[in-house]
């Protein structure tokens, strides 16, 4: 009976270093798997999902729309933080002048927007990229499909 107990007890320790080993290896291998993963591009997330081409348009067939800079009051309960935010509109050169006659609907539905986002949205370095794809959709629908190409950031600074 003693001897099985002493028996027993060795191999504990040699299981566990086996176990222990085992689990090692798996977390530097689904490691490595994950970093390359993230680096190379399949998952969604760290700088190569930031770093979408830049579509190449001809100068002759650019025209820019400057929008005004907005101040947005955050609100008291937000610690009476201001958000500064300027833009300009990357348009279709025949739709300069009908998009710069709406340009207070576009400002209106800017400040709309960005009254109504929380704090930690305006906060997150990452989440300017879903801002200015929520911005530009906004935008699209006050202007009219095919106006508006682009929304080009200039100044996000929160206070």
């Amino acid at each position: 009976m003693a001897e099985d107990i002493e028996e027993h007890e060795e191999d504990t320790p040699t299981g566990r270093k086996k176990g222990l080993l085992i689990g090692l290896v798996l977390a530097v291998v689904l490691g490595g798997g994950g970093f390359y993963a993230a680096f190379s591009g399949l998952l969604p997330i760290g700088a190569s999902a930031t770093h979408a081409p830049a579509p190449s348009h001809n100068a002759d067939e650019v025209a820019f729309v400057a929008l005004d800079p907005l101040v947005i009051s955050l609100g008291p309960d937000r610690g009476n933080r201001h958000l500064k935010f300027a833009a300009q509109l990357e348009v279709e050169p025949h739709a300069t002048a009908s998009v710069s006659h709406l340009k207070p609907r576009v400002l209106d539905v800017l400040n709309s927007y960005l009254r109504a986002v929380s704090i930690n949205e305006l906060e997150d370095p990452s989440s300017l990229i879903r801002l200015r794809a929520q911005m530009l959709r906004r935008i699209q629908i006050v202007t009219g499909e095919g106006q508006v190409r682009d929304l080009l950031v200039t100044e996000f600074v929160l206070n």
